[in-house]
This record gives C-alpha cells, structure tokens and sequence, in this order.
C-alpha cells in the first residue's frame, strides 16, 4: 500500500500544482492531505477548488478550521510582534478573499482521520478477527489542531501521544518541518511497542531551508504488525515549482513582504 500525504499548501498553487503531478507520476494507492488549505498567499480559492475537484480526502488545518469560522484567529502561536502584526493582515486578507463556497468547504472537514489496515495473509484464519494496523492522520496533533510537534520533542513524550491516540503510525504537518521518527512509550521492563510519528512538512511553505514543495509517500506493506518497526517505509520527496511566481504574487498583493522572502529562503 503506497499512500502519498501532502499538508500545508498554504494558498500557494503553484506549489501545489506541482505536487499533485508529481504524485500522478508515482501512482500511489490513496492520497490525503492534511489541511492547511489556505493563508499567506493569494490562491485559497483556487486550493479549495483543485483539492475538490479531485476528490481527496483532507482534514482541517488550523488555519482552515479558523477561515471556515470567519475567525480573525489561526491558531498560529506567532511569537514576536512583527509576526503577530503579519498574521492579522494576512488572516484579514484570507477572509476577505474566501468565497462563501469554498468556507463552508473548509467548516466540514473533519479534524483528524483513522484508516486501519487488517494484513495479515494466513487463508486458514481468513475470517478471524485481527488486531488492526492503524493510521492516524492528524494536522498539529491528536489532542489540539494547532499543537507543534517538533523533532526534538522527547521520544516518550511523543510516543505517549500516540499512544494515547491508539494509532501504531500517525502522521501530521503544522510545522513546516518534515521528520520520520521511530519511538516507543512503553515502561521499563515491559515489551516494547513500537509507533512512527511522520511529521509530512509543507507544500507551499517550507521552513527547513529547501524552497522547493515537500510531501511524503509511505509504503505499508504486509510484514506491519502493531507494535513492530517493520514493514514502514517512508519517503521524503521534494518538488521544484515556480518559487519566484509565487513569491512576486505576495509581493504584488496586499500580504507583507515577508511571506514572500520566506518562500525564497524558506524559513
């Protein structure tokens, strides 16, 4: 099963128009996005459209969930004031731009997404009840849309999310960083239980200092068991777009300067 994830386009279409062909390219079994649809460039409702028009499953980002809301809030956690000050204008520009369409769009989608896979291949206990493999698809984290989970966040603590959440793999964006880790929340003593968090990072807004698109396919195949490290393969691709097209439409708009220069930088 190979699935591509994709999240943080962030109003960018370019970005996203070249993802999505690379993803044709690779013919994957299932695709998501994981929200963040919209915010800090000029194309929300084209986003909105494209990833309606082809049908794929996405859950709501922070941004999302407060576009759909009319709310002058993202949920961002900006820290300093100039990104306090870039973040209203660009929330204000958002929410004027989005149609009536597409926020209704962006109110109905779900938080968070669970598939669960049952692979064994044993033909004698066909119809036996197995302990699903489960997939957990989530924007910041299971317990809030807008929490950070970054990688040096401590393999307990993480893995206690998770764990928390039941999910053997779970997968989530809002950073902006894409990270594969391998963790486990199990006591001392006790048999270790193996979970992966894959952070997808971002199509149109990187912030680990490559411009270009990112988004992850993972390969789940028929050795994956609960609790197991095996038969989870995860691959980190990167797409070049049109970088500069898209940072001269922010600059070319009523949106700050910055989010253009970060597009460059990607920071």
């Amino acid at each position: 099963m190979k699935i591509a994830l994709f999240s943080d386009i962030h109003a960018n279409l370019p970005a996203l128009d070249a993802v999505l062909a690379d993803i044709d390219s690779r013919q994957p079994d299932a695709v998501y996005c994981l929200g963040d649809l919209v915010g800090y460039n000029i194309w929300p409702n084209e986003v909105i459209r494209t990833i309606r028009k082809r049908g794929i499953p996405t859950i709501a980002g922070n941004y999302d969930y407060g576009i759909g809301r009319g709310s002058d809030d993202c949920g961002c956690a900006y820290k300093e004031e100039q990104e306090k000050a870039n973040g209203k204008v660009s929330i204000a520009y958002t929410n004027a731009q989005v149609g009536n369409d597409e926020r209704q769009y962006l109110r109905t989608l779900p938080t968070h997404s669970r598939v669960e896979f049952e692979l064994g291949n044993d033909p004698e206990h066909l119809w036996q009840q197995q302990t699903p493999f489960t997939l957990l698809l989530v924007h910041g984290s299971p317990r809030r849309v807008n929490e950070y989970l970054f990688e040096d966040r401590g393999d307990r603590s993480l893995g206690r999310v998770i764990e928390g959440a039941g999910a053997d793999v779970m997968c989530f964006g809002h950073t902006h960083k894409p990270f594969h880790k391998v963790v486990s929340a199990e006591a001392e003593g006790q048999e270790t239980y193996w979970r992966h968090a894959i952070n997808i990072g971002s199509v149109g807004k990187p912030k680990d200092g490559d411009p270009r698109a990112g988004y992850v396919l993972l390969t789940i195949d028929e050795t994956a068991r609960p609790g197991s490290r095996e038969g989870v393969a995860v691959e980190f691709v990167r797409v070049a777009y049109d970088v500069e097209k898209a940072a001269q439409a922010v600059e070319q708009s009523e949106l700050p300067d910055a989010y253009a220069e970060a597009l460059r930088i990607a920071r």
